[in-house]
């Protein structure tokens, strides 16, 4: 094992997964020369000898998927993967994907607060003594180049030595403005006298990562990706496929899979369990009357899992945890309909008034931003929120660990998305099982009809 990799391995207690990841990036340092416009046929042909899986690149330029279960650690190990770039090999300048508002105001959080308990930097002095500059949709403009280092302004970029690692929503990239004008981050720039996106794919060293990577597959996103020519693309997905109405596209370039099944038997994650109701007849029972049995039955499930947790947190004198339930909304009017039952005085004789969100892509401006600050937020003891309800907005990269009870109120119309609604729910609060089932369990809540 190489020193870089161990000392990392030590550093970020990485997990055996993480560790045979971070080896085979620095095993494919070794193969390629990492430098831009390289022949791609002689770089495929050098990677496939030794990883056979790796197929084809799917870009014009080489580009590797890590396919890794939901739950064993995607963001940590881009940490790792920056951290060993940034120290083998020199590299200063990333460009880190996100698919949606949600995930990229994550990952900020997760790159750039040391005071954060999920700060993928935790523990590299190497960094710790010169923080990373985060670049987002609300500083790029400040790279004011050429024109104000000659009129002796400050420069976002000036300091050489310290890690770029520039955090965009996937949208922000190639969709258009109203009205058919150029995207935001492709539009001239009074500051730096050319785009920022020229400014990026003029860049000698960029590598470009790619979380939950099959929303990237879009002939636009495709497109706009390759323009950005980076040395090097990383792509990270629990489901390395793209799935439509006719067939299901395996991607041809994962180099590295760790799938779902493999982190079960390892005592990575919680273990998912279906509960229904015996002898249970639904003809008996319109579709509203059945919503609400299958909340109150998730309640009654999560309200025992409250009481587990923190007998093991009195026990074992570690800081509570503090449960939350998940509930699947057909649509936006759905979603708001069942916000309104669980918070009235009637239900549950008004328990969860004030502790329920409703997180869908309806909202927007001061709504959208303070939906998302209380998601943030939900893993935190402070939070008062216990059920989340969402439509079609969480179903991949939202890394909670206090997620117990799913309650499905709408139709999973593909394997991708059952597995990644599952996923939501599967990393283990303590970061190991503890031998309680009730508390390595994750609970989906179902009715024999389903």
């Amino acid at each position: 094992m190489k020193e870089h990799v161990r000392t990392i391995t030590q550093r970020l207690s990485l997990r055996k997964p993480q560790v045979d990841s971070l080896q085979i990036l620095s095993r494919i340092g070794e193969i390629l020369s990492l430098e831009k416009r390289p022949n791609l046929e002689s770089c495929l042909e050098k990677i496939h000898a030794e990883f056979p899986s790796v197929k084809d690149f799917e870009r014009e330029f080489p580009n590797l998927c890590f396919a890794l279960a939901t739950g064993v650690g995607k963001t940590r190990l881009m940490g790792a993967f920056i951290t060993y770039l940034y120290l083998e090999k020199g590299i200063k300048h990333f460009f880190v994907l996100a698919p949606n508002n949600t995930i990229h105001d994550k990952l900020i959080q997760d790159f750039s607060r040391p005071d954060y308990s999920k700060y993928v930097f935790q523990g590299i002095p190497e960094i710790a003594q010169n923080p990373p500059k985060i670049i987002t949709r609300d500083n790029f403009h400040q790279g004011a180049g050429i024109r104000n280092q000659m009129a002796g302004q400050k420069d976002l970029f000036d300091n050489d030595s310290q890690i770029h690692i520039n955090i965009f929503n996937i949208s922000k990239i190639h969709a258009e403005s109203k009205g058919n004008r150029v995207p935001l981050i492709k539009k001239l720039s009074e500051y730096i006298g050319e785009s920022y996106f020229e400014y990026l794919s003029g860049l000698e060293d960029l590598v470009l990562i790619m979380d939950e990577a099959h929303r990237y597959r879009a002939t636009a996103a495709m497109r706009v990706l390759n323009e950005l020519n980076p040395v090097l693309g990383i792509e990270l997905t629990a489901t390395p496929q793209i799935e439509s109405v006719a067939q299901t596209v395996q991607f041809q370039n994962v180099i590295y899979n760790y799938p779902l099944s493999q982190a079960l038997k390892d005592g990575f994650v919680k273990e998912p369990a279906v509960t229904t109701r015996e002898n249970f007849d639904p003809k008996k029972y319109n579709e509203h009357e059945l919503e609400v049995l299958k909340i109150q039955d998730g309640i009654t499930v999560h309200e025992e899992t409250k009481l587990h947790l923190q007998a093991y947190a009195d026990e074992t004198q570690t800081q509570p945890i503090k449960p939350f339930i998940l509930v699947v909304a057909q649509d936006t009017s759905h979603a708001n309909s069942l916000w309104k039952l669980i918070e009235s005085d009637d239900f549950c004789n008004g328990k969860y008034k004030g502790k329920v969100i409703s997180v869908h892509s309806a909202k927007s401006g001061d709504a959208e931003e303070e939906m998302i600050r209380k998601l943030l937020s939900v893993e935190s003891i402070e939070s008062p929120v216990e059920i989340v309800i969402h439509v079609n907005m969480l179903k991949e990269g939202w890394d909670v660990r206090n997620l117990y009870t799913i309650i499905p109120l709408r139709t999973a119309n593909s394997k991708t998305l059952i597995k990644q609604s599952i996923g939501r729910g599967l990393r283990l609060p303590f970061g190991k099982r503890t031998g309680v089932e009730e508390i390595d369990t994750l609970t989906l809540k179902l009715f024999q009809h389903h």
